[in-house]
């Protein structure tokens, strides 16, 4: 995991904790105000919104216990791909350029750039260096890229 995937679930776990729970205690304790909880659809609802918050707490907890945080920006740049780098690619074929920074399945956002580290893309990229052409199967068939840049940021 990258330092900044840490850091974005360490915020959802605070937020969860510390502003998500004491909501829903509340509507809790609200809707147990209104009397019979067999038929109490408010009731029901907030036990089951606090049973996905206290799974996505345990969730979060372990992903972060079990985590292994790899700050790529201490490590020097030898061109060599390898995760939390950020690669740009170019497709041979079409000349179409993109740039993809390769992170953990936790963090991964294609609309961000952000691929996971078990895509087709990455794992046909992790090893290789600066300037290299790979040929890497994607959903899209067989493609070949060339490697024109790789940072470590």
């Amino acid at each position: 995991m990258t330092i900044v995937g840490a850091d974005q679930l360490r915020k959802e776990l605070d937020h969860l904790k510390f502003e998500k729970r004491p909501v829903i205690a509340q509507a809790i304790g609200e809707a147990r105000e209104l009397g019979d909880l067999k038929e109490n659809a408010e009731y029901h609802a907030a036990r089951e919104e606090q049973g996905l918050c206290e799974a996505r707490v345990r969730d979060i907890e372990g992903k972060l216990s079990n985590a292994q945080i790899i700050d790529v920006t201490k490590m020097p740049n030898t061109g060599r791909i390898i995760f939390g780098t950020t690669v740009t690619i170019v497709n041979i074929d079409t000349d179409a350029e993109m740039t993809y920074r390769i992170v953990g399945e936790d963090e991964a956002n294609i609309k961000e750039n952000l691929i996971s580290v078990s895509s087709p893309i990455a794992r046909g990229l992790i090893g290789k260096n600066l300037d290299d052409e790979v040929s890497i199967n994607t959903p899209g068939g067989l493609t070949d890229y060339e490697i024109t840049a790789v940072e470590y940021i």
